[in-house]
């Protein structure tokens, strides 16, 4: 019986120490049952080797435990982190939306202060002096009749300068509605005025600075269809691209700037409609 023992347990011995250590321990059993007078002493060394294996177990399953509490504990930071790495996307991407947002209203600021300030520039250019013969802060009868008829027209109806300004205003200050209806009003009012291509672009101005691209490029293609020419003509376009880009039709938008900087390659937009097509693909 000792041969297919022995082969038994080396078979055993090719598996792991636990299997080595039971197969020992056999081994020990079977060698203190063929000799009698050594019984006590087998006994002893079978009994070690079982507390040897049974320590080897323990130990491994200890292992075994430590392993698997701390997958789950690294499983658990990789969550956490996924979680914050997509809020930090979310918050950067509404972060960028709302810088968008506040730096078209501003361009929008800029250039209405800069249209006012070159209609103002012309405007003392252009005026005539007192003709010759009026008395300083005196009047003549056509002047008086002129006068009468000024405060006639000014009776039935606001001034288009004061009206212009107060639209402009309420659209520096966020009062959109307000200064959608006073441009409107305002184009209504005096179609063919001086200031009439400025009030259109600021009602493209009132959606554009809430987001509302659609509208806002409407707006903006009446001012280029209307004033071709006009010293609003080269910051309608600029808003165009920018809506069409806004709007997903970038394609378009490239067209647009590219436009801008073929008609008008002195302006200040041509300049920022270059940057724009120098970073898009």
């Amino acid at each position: 019986m000792s041969g297919p023992l022995r082969a038994h347990g080396g078979g055993r011995a090719g598996g792991t120490r636990a299997g080595r250590a039971a197969a020992a321990a056999g081994l020990l059993l079977v060698s203190s049952l063929g000799t009698p007078g050594c019984y006590t002493t087998q006994m002893t060394l079978l009994k070690s080797g079982l507390d040897s294996l049974r320590t080897q177990v323990d130990s491994m399953q200890v292992r075994d435990s430590v392993t698997a509490r701390t997958l789950a504990d690294t499983r658990q930071e990789l969550a956490d982190q996924r979680e914050v790495l997509l809020a930090t996307r979310a918050t950067s991407s509404s972060t960028q939306r709302e810088a968008g947002e506040t730096l078209g209203r501003l361009e929008g600021k800029l250039d209405d202060i800069m249209a006012r300030f070159r209609i103002q520039s012309e405007r003392a250019r252009t005026t005539d002096p007192a003709p010759a013969g009026t008395p300083a802060g005196g009047t003549t009868g056509s002047t008086v009749k002129g006068g009468a008829a000024a405060t006639g027209a000014a009776a039935a109806g606001p001034d288009p300068t004061q009206l212009y300004d107060q639209a402009t205003q309420d659209l520096t200050q966020g009062r959109y509605a307000m200064a959608l209806g006073n441009y409107r009003d305002y184009l209504k009012r005096f179609p063919d005025a001086e200031l009439a291509d400025n009030a259109q672009y600021g009602v493209g101005e009132c959606f554009f600075a809430q987001a509302q691209f659609d509208s806002a490029l409407v707006e903006y293609n009446r001012v280029g269809a209307r004033w071709p020419t006009g010293d609003r003509a080269p910051a309608a376009l600029y808003k165009t691209g920018l809506c069409q880009d806004r709007l997903g039709r970038g394609a378009d938008a490239r067209k647009t700037f590219e436009n801008l900087v073929k008609r008008f390659p002195q302006s200040g937009e041509a300049q920022l409609a270059r940057d724009r097509l120098a970073t898009k693909p």
